[in-house]
């Protein structure tokens, strides 16, 4: 073996290393967010606070991206329906993508985005000044005073918002497929009566809940975590930023693959 392949082997060998050494700390971190919820006193002032910052640069583009998201899957179902001969169901088939799958993933990827770097760069700012340190020799622990309120916060967001993309979502399908492809009012709702289950709004629910225990959880291991000075800082938002939409489409299939297991799907 050359000298060259070696040193390519032991390359991948030590981010392979990395990768796994992250991924066992931002478990950990999950974990100690998990027990410190429970400690009290409960930091309320800061979890408003950030939930309030949250919802406040995320709604705005999340309103404006579930008008054309909803508007683009009824377009596509619509097409694609009507090439299969089954336009009447060409509403529960829209709707039910939007709820499932839609929503919770752009409500998530907007909290991730937009909340989640504000988040690891805040705490990334703290890092390097410090100020993590000196809560800790002062008895403080950074996780309870400063992690677990953001995490709450955008577990809390991401639902609201989820909600929010659902109905924008649906009734921007809903204008699209019946004024733009002449579709039948009727036979949209009638489908998504047939079609639609409970279950289904419950499980985009708790994907939103999921996606953005996520957000938060990896957006403070990088804000706890920068290397090199304000650099870092930077460095630790962009990776928080990826590491996290890369989890939520790996949960996301996860999840699906077990719902779809679980609750079979309602036959008209």
């Amino acid at each position: 073996m050359t000298s060259a392949t070696t040193r390519g082997v032991d390359r991948v060998a030590k981010a392979g290393e990395g990768a796994l050494a992250q991924t066992g700390n931002i478990v950990q971190l999950f974990v100690d967010v998990a027990r410190q919820l429970f400690v009290r006193p409960f930091q309320l002032r800061e979890f408003i606070q950030q939930a309030w910052f949250i919802a406040s640069v995320t709604i705005l583009p999340t309103a404006l991206i579930a008008i054309p998201f909803g508007a683009i899957v009824s377009l596509q179902t619509g097409s694609l329906i009507k090439q299969l001969g089954a336009e009447s169901y060409t509403g529960a088939a829209s709707v039910l993508v939007v709820v499932q799958q839609g929503s919770p993933l752009v409500t998530s990827l907007l909290v991730a985005g937009a909340a989640g770097s504000a988040v690891a760069a805040d705490l990334g700012s703290r890092t390097i000044r410090e100020e993590i340190d000196a809560m800790e020799v002062l008895g403080i622990n950074p996780v309870q005073r400063l992690v677990v309120p953001r995490v709450l916060a955008m577990v809390l967001v991401a639902v609201l918002l989820n909600g929010l993309v659902a109905v924008v979502g649906i009734a921007g399908g809903y204008f699209f497929n019946v004024v733009v492809q002449g579709g039948t009012p009727g036979a949209y709702l009638a489908s998504f009566g047939a079609l639609a289950q409970l279950p289904d709004l419950y499980i985009s629910t708790l994907k939103a809940a999921i996606f953005g225990v996520l957000a938060g959880v990896v957006a403070a291991y990088k804000g706890l975590n920068p290397k090199g000075g304000p650099k870092g800082v930077g460095d630790a938002v962009n990776q928080s930023v990826v590491v996290t939409f890369l989890l939520l489409f790996f949960a996301n299939l996860i999840i699906t693959a077990v719902f779809l297991q679980i609750v079979p799907p309602k036959v008209g």
